[in-house]
């Protein structure tokens, strides 16, 4: 099986974000099982605000690269963007379309594999993809799809999962030190032990060069929740951002 299949696979049980420890036992798909995730979301990721900026590319042609359950997805179109949206899974699609049907909006929305969009060269104004790329096989692809369908000064706005970070290093204290496989790598680790199969994690260099076709590449990289959950406050409070989980990106075509 490719691995983008077994990505999909694994997906296919629910968009990031949905499970029952965030929504409990709400019903799927009514306006309180999705107004939970957003909360959630936000409370957790408060940044994607920051970063995304999404009032301000009001009236633009926007695509996102994974929509999810669709929560970033609405914020662009509430804040009048034109939309369209791209997921690997089915789940995803169809929940974004029940959201936007509930709450009035409309989008393009489309199940495909990224690394081949199926839109004419410049198409948009802004790519958006957050916590997405790094899971498909070959993230570079999607790059430089997203380079390809962006207008000249056009921008990608996104995350991708930064390396050298404290929950990483959860992770290989667990699944490699105490396992007594200390020479698994932190990205070994990530591959195989963070969320599905296959996920990559990077430094903000690595990223840069993934972006290096770009006129411009910002990296911002961002300390979460994440990385400070059982750290005792009085150590965590010292993380610095350059040690960030998430690392968000604005790239200008």
């Amino acid at each position: 099986m490719k691995l983008n299949e077994e990505v999909r696979e694994f997906w296919e049980q629910g968009p990031c974000g949905s499970g029952d420890i965030i929504v409990g036992e709400l019903k799927p798909l009514s306006r309180e099982w999705f107004e939970q995730i957003e909360e959630h979301r936000y409370r957790v990721e408060p940044f994607i605000h920051s970063i995304a900026q999404f009032p301000r590319h009001h009236g633009k042609k926007l695509l996102e690269v994974g929509v999810g359950a669709g929560t970033d997805h609405l914020q662009w179109a509430r804040a009048g963007a034109h939309c369209f949206g791209v997921d690997l899974t089915s789940a995803a699609i169809e929940t974004t379309k029940a959201r936007f049907s509930l709450y009035g909006f409309e989008s393009e929305l489309q199940r495909l594999d990224a690394e081949v969009l199926p839109f004419e060269d410049e198409s948009f104004d802004v790519v958006y993809s957050w916590g997405v790329i790094h899971h498909s096989e070959k993230p570079e692809r999607i790059i430089e799809e997203i380079r390809r369908v962006l207008k000249p000064g056009g921008q990608f706005i996104g995350m991708l999962y930064g390396r050298r970070s404290p929950l990483v290093f959860k992770f290989w204290v667990k699944h490699a030190l105490l396992k007594g496989r200390p020479w698994l790598s932190f990205s070994d680790v990530v591959w195989d032990k963070v969320e599905s199969v296959g996920t990559k994690a990077y430094t903000e260099g690595e990223l840069r060069s993934l972006f290096e076709k770009f006129g411009s590449t910002e990296t911002i990289p961002l300390i979460t929740t994440y990385d400070t959950d059982h750290w005792p406050h009085w150590i965590s409070k010292f993380f610095p951002d350059s040690w960030g989980w998430f690392i968000g990106i604005r790239a200008t075509k």
